[in-house]
């Protein structure tokens, strides 16, 4: 061996890491296949398939009308009750599934992870992208409850393509930090059902935001969540828009959680194959 020779030693970064965005771009072919595979996973081996995309939403929404519409008697905006808690749904359960996936899908792909390079943000986004297929399907289900109580479609449905990035970027930054901490505590993966159904009765998915006092919604709002629901119900029914102060918290506090989720999974990352 040349003794001039140049020898390079590779050792993990240390600290805060930057987003390689280039080196997400040129592995956006294995986005793909991880996504695809996340979707076929879900429906491999049931006799229902895509059945349960419509099941679950339209079993809750029943419920809640029960209870939370008709013997509650909580108001919704002069909006028919199963309308009004299928709109909250359409986000939140996409919001839920995509958090779910995502915090256990580092863990799901220990094999991958200690054997082969690959950005390893691409686990927990591909996770993210695969309960789109049942948000379609369940929108296609509101779009029916809409026409059955001869409700209109307004402009405000052009806004679906940002409210749906949005909704994905809420879960993505929460995933990306629980993600990163199932690795090393297991009991995050416990307590995310625990979690998703707390987090859903402080958001306004059977209620309305009218039942919140006005002083209190910005501190409300920090739940990003909440301005996501209501944004959903002013572009399908018109009703729920939120003060602009109010709805720029939401979308500073998702955006905060996504930012910081993601310098933290790359913070992490370099530990994921020991621990995995």
């Amino acid at each position: 061996m040349d003794a001039d020779a140049p020898v390079t030693i590779i050792e993990p970064r240390r600290g805060w890491i930057p987003i390689d965005v280039r080196e997400l771009w040129r592995y956006r072919e294995l986005l793909y296949f991880l996504t695809w595979r996340d979707i076929l996973v879900r429906y491999k081996q049931t006799a229902l398939g895509v059945l349960w995309a419509v099941i679950q939403p339209v079993v809750t929404m029943v419920i809640f009308s029960l209870v939370f519409g008709r013997f509650g008697k909580l108001p919704s905006g002069g909006v028919p009750y199963p309308v009004f808690t299928f709109c909250a749904l359409l986000p939140w359960n996409l919001f839920a599934a995509a958090l779910t996936r995502a915090t256990n899908s580092v863990v799901g792909s220990s094999g991958m992870v200690k054997k082969v390079y690959f950005p390893r943000l691409l686990i927990p986004v591909s996770s993210t992208l695969s309960p789109l297929v049942d948000f379609a399907i369940s929108l296609l289900v509101l779009f029916a409850l809409m026409a059955w109580y001869r409700m209109p479609f307004g402009w405000g449905l052009l806004l679906l393509p940002l409210l749906v990035l949005v909704t994905l970027s809420v879960a993505l930054g929460a995933g990306l930090w629980l993600s990163a901490l199932n690795v090393r505590y297991r009991d995050v993966g416990h307590a995310i059902p625990f979690m998703i159904q707390a987090w859903m009765f402080a958001s306004p998915v059977a209620y309305s935001l009218m039942l919140i006092p006005a002083q209190w919604q910005p501190l409300y709002a920090l739940n990003p969540m909440v301005g996501v629901i209501n944004g959903f119900r002013w572009a399908f029914l018109g009703t729920g828009l939120m003060p602009l102060n109010t709805m720029l918290v939401s979308l500073c506090a998702g955006l905060a959680i996504l930012v910081s989720g993601a310098f933290y999974f790359r913070r992490m990352e370099k530990t994921f194959a020991d621990e995995a």
